[in-house]
């Protein structure tokens, strides 16, 4: 089973990146599939989308000048089931990415991943001092209903602080 494609194109205002694709995601082509997942009402609550979208609606996140990919391709059920080398070579693969398409602001969802794809140990969620080219780097919290720490309430709070900058 293969990774699913990227919403991507020039002129991104973010380019938000997952972790990688669920298994309801490789299922369906569609990012963050899961009913549980809260990045469509984090998006919209935080002021970056005027609804919710659906994740069949993905593509219209491009008239937002928004865009998807992930740091490793292949689908699992759970992150903790990819390996530190599949972020380094992730890592190395955005990084091509985003030298490429030259979004304002690179966007990882889950600090646990950027940490692993960069190898950046310290990495809190918020603006980081990297830049790839002249993409300016945030980190914002895994919007998967697995990530407890983060109500939806305080995921869209952390989404708006990005919003407000871009």
């Amino acid at each position: 089973m293969d990774g699913i494609a990227d919403v991507i194109g020039g002129g991104l205002r973010v380019l938000f990146c997952g972790i990688n694709p669920g298994l309801m995601s490789a299922a369906t082509g569609h990012h963050f599939a899961r009913p549980g997942n809260r990045f469509w009402p984090a998006l919209q609550l935080s002021g970056f989308t005027s609804r919710q979208l659906k994740p069949a609606e993905q593509q219209e996140l491009l008239d937002y000048r928004l865009g998807i990919t992930n740091v490793v391709d292949r689908p699992s059920a759970k992150a903790a089931e990819l390996t530190r080398a599949e972020y380094v070579a992730g890592g190395k693969s955005l990084v091509a990415k985003v030298l490429t398409y030259q979004p304002e602001w690179l966007a990882v969802l889950g600090v646990m991943a950027y940490r692993d794809a960069f190898a950046e140990r310290t990495a809190v969620v918020g603006k980081q001092d990297r830049t790839i080219g002249s993409t300016r780097v945030w980190v914002l919290p895994n919007p998967s209903g697995l990530n407890a720490h983060y109500t939806l309430p305080k995921l869209a709070e952390a989404f708006a602080e990005l919003e407000r900058v871009s």
